[in-house]
């Protein structure tokens, strides 16, 4: 991990999903979703211009603002059709998001 400082939050939650749970009442969570997994921010930018996270087998370009998957990698394969991702605080993260900061070696 890179460290580097970078105003983004430091980790999401992203859910794989079918979507057909589009029209469901509520957010998914993590009892629902086919797969989870914590992702940090890595440093980089990826291929989409997003901060690239990574973490549980999946790397991920996200837009912090929107929470929007931009690019994702499972297991370094492509996502199927039929299936979206959805991005959540994760489970050990305030309400607030949760702003990277520099580390100290």
């Amino acid at each position: 991990m890179s460290t580097h400082w970078h105003p983004y939050p430091r980790r999401f939650e992203i859910l794989l999903v079918p979507e057909h749970t589009d029209g469901r009442e509520g957010p998914p969570d993590a009892a629902t979703a086919l797969r989870s997994a914590v992702v940090e921010v890595t440093g980089e930018i990826g291929e989409s211009g997003y901060p690239r996270y990574a973490g549980g087998g999946m790397i991920a370009d996200i837009d912090p603002e929107t929470r929007t998957v931009e690019g994702l990698l499972i297991d370094d394969y492509e996502v199927d059709y039929g299936l979206s991702a959805r991005v959540v605080d994760a489970p050990d993260s305030p309400d607030a998001p949760d702003v990277a900061e520099p580390r100290t070696r």
